[in-house]
């Protein structure tokens, strides 16, 4: 799995549903938000937003 960190990831989710992309709904933990995405190959993508500490 690819890990990226984003900055605002709630807007980076809407992008991409708008474009037809199939991401999980952002899930939150302390150390920060995550969503799931799988690319054309298969390969598995992780978004990250850190937490603001």
């Amino acid at each position: 799995m690819i890990n990226f960190r984003v900055g605002n990831l709630a807007r980076m989710i809407g992008q991409l549903k708008a474009a037809g992309v199939a991401v999980s709904e952002l899930e939150t933990y302390p150390h920060g938000k995550f969503a799931t995405l799988t690319d054309p190959e298969g390969n598995g993508i992780q978004l990250w937003e850190p937490a603001l500490t």
